[in-house]
């Protein structure tokens, strides 16, 4: 089954949907896809049902269980080919197996016996019993007893989802495939969009990220080039009459999950930890809250992928807490701080006073999260460097009497994270400072290098790599282009827009 022209990228996703129809023989399987909205679940589920000839079924949420039972019931009709009221059910398990002998029947003449069910998680409000009946008709699926195919769920909810594979709930150990769909990556959302210009593909990428289902979200194309990216964001973004005014998205997006009841402390939570807090402790201090009484706050946004925990590549201490979802980093930082302005129309002026915040706090953190995802996703093929677990760390410099906070480390593959002995394959430093990086920030790397490799890391082949939004001076070019081991990154590099040949050693070195 080839995958339509009009899915952009997905193509390792794409695969697994399409092992899991083609395999596993006759009887039911179970598959699950979650992902936070706007990742464009139901877009590759519409697609495949197309390609497949399956049949697609999303719920609605606040509907109750009748009327989501006939929508079921004239679904499962259309795709017979028959008038929607030839199908009455009320009964789950009856409608259910009938979705299913219809896909089977279908895809005699050619396709896939595929269901999906979209938005899963709303059936559950008024439905507590379907994974119980789903495991009823798994069950007797692989004894003959009931008909097989392939049901597909899905959902937004990803706490829900998740939930659903745990413990002793009923599917457990019944789904072969669980794929949770991210975001774009920095290269693959500025495809989407259009974007030559690495400035501004960056920008963009640092305030809605990559989630591809605001591409049709927003009012105006973007700008031709950097200068008009600041009307467009008061334009498209800070317009309180329009869809994707970042405070109604994020309030949205929280009201995905379930267990996001009191929204006010979720918000308080947000705000601290994208203003730099990065421990429990820090989160409750700006917030005047108990660290304790924040554990079942943070574990409900780390697991719906608002927040994300990561731990010190090298050492052994606690996990620092970062926002995951740049639109929510933004929203937090930019327009929640500005909303009485915004609310009397004064978008520009926010724009203007919300400048240094924006340089520092958005921009800076984000660019070092795109040098750590260059590393993962292109360091192989455009500078040799084969990484295994990509991350941070902190290094304590005894004899120097300092302390450095490392932007990127990276180990050898098959060397495991906080080990005494791990292999490091690179060391960087990204700065997204408008300074240009010189000699100095070469020297200490070296020096970085060195002390992690009298601890015991062995370092001493480490790649060293800079990377820098606004270039690098021309003694730190020269010097790059006498070494080996020295790579400098800009943003053209990020991108992989650098004049010379892409994956050249030389392009790189020099960061052009």
């Amino acid at each position: 089954m080839e995958k339509p022209g009009h899915v952009l990228d997905r193509d390792a996703q794409w695969t697994a949907l399409v092992r899991f129809l083609e395999r596993g023989g006759q009887p039911l399987r179970i598959g699950l896809v979650s992902g936070r909205r706007r990742h464009g679940k139901s877009f590759l589920l519409r697609a495949l049902c197309d390609v497949a000839g399956g049949l697609y079924i999303t719920a609605v949420q606040e509907e109750g269980t009748r009327a989501a039972q006939h929508r079921f019931c004239a679904a499962i009709a259309r795709h017979a080919g028959l008038p929607e009221s030839a199908v009455r059910l009320d009964d789950w398990e009856q409608i259910l197996t009938t979705a299913l002998q219809v896909v089977a029947r279908r895809a005699e003449a050619g396709g896939a016996p595929l269901l999906v069910i979209d938005e899963f998680p709303y059936l559950l409000t008024h439905s507590p019993q379907l994974p119980s009946l789903l495991q009823h008709l798994y069950d007797s699926s692989q004894a003959d007893r009931a008909p097989g195919g392939r049901l597909i769920l899905c959902g937004s909810a990803m706490s829900v989802m998740h939930e659903l594979l745990s413990g002793t709930k009923p599917l457990r150990g019944r789904a072969v495939l669980d794929m949770r769909l991210g975001p774009f990556s920095h290269r693959q959302a500025a495809a989407l969009w259009g974007i030559d210009d690495p400035q501004l593909a960056f920008q963009l990428h640092a305030v809605l990220g990559g989630a591809p289902g605001y591409r049709q979200l927003v009012q105006d194309d973007p700008p031709a080039g950097i200068d008009g990216f600041g009307d467009w964001v008061v334009d498209n973004l800070f317009d309180i009459d329009l869809g994707l005014f970042t405070r109604n998205e994020t309030e949205y997006l929280l009201r995905e999950d379930p267990r996001i009841t009191n929204r006010v402390v979720y918000y308080e939570v947000l705000s601290a930890v994208a203003a730099g807090a990065t421990t429990p402790s820090k989160i409750g201090g700006l917030i005047g809250r108990e660290r304790t009484a924040l554990a079942h706050i943070l574990d409900v946004l780390l697991s719906s992928g608002y927040l994300r925990r990561e731990d010190d590549l090298l050492r052994q201490r606690k996990p620092t807490i970062t926002v995951a979802d740049p639109i929510i980093r933004f929203n937090q930082l930019i327009t929640v701080p500005y909303t009485d302005l915004l609310e009397r129309r004064e978008g520009q002026q926010v724009w203007q006073a919300a400048a240094p915040t924006f340089a520092s706090q958005i921009l800076g953190p984000h660019f070092e999260e795109l040098a750590r995802d260059w590393v993962r996703l292109h360091a192989a093929d455009e500078a040799g460097i084969t990484a295994g677990a990509v991350g941070t760390t902190d290094i304590h410099d005894t004899e120097g009497r300092a302390k450095h906070e490392l932007d990127v480390v990276a180990l050898t593959p098959g060397d495991k994270p906080r080990t005494p002995t791990a292999r490091i394959a690179l060391l960087g430093e990204a700065k997204a400072t408008v300074r240009r990086r010189g000699v100095e920030d070469l020297e200490r790397l070296e020096r970085i290098r060195t002390v992690l490799d009298s601890q015991g890391h062995a370092s001493a082949d480490a790649a060293l790599a800079l990377f820098s939004q606004h270039g690098f001076t021309a003694p730190l070019r020269e010097a790059a282009v006498r070494r080996d081991d020295v790579h400098l990154i800009d943003l053209a590099a990020l991108y992989g827009r650098n004049d010379h040949q892409l994956g050249s050693h030389d392009a790189l070195r020099h960061g052009t």
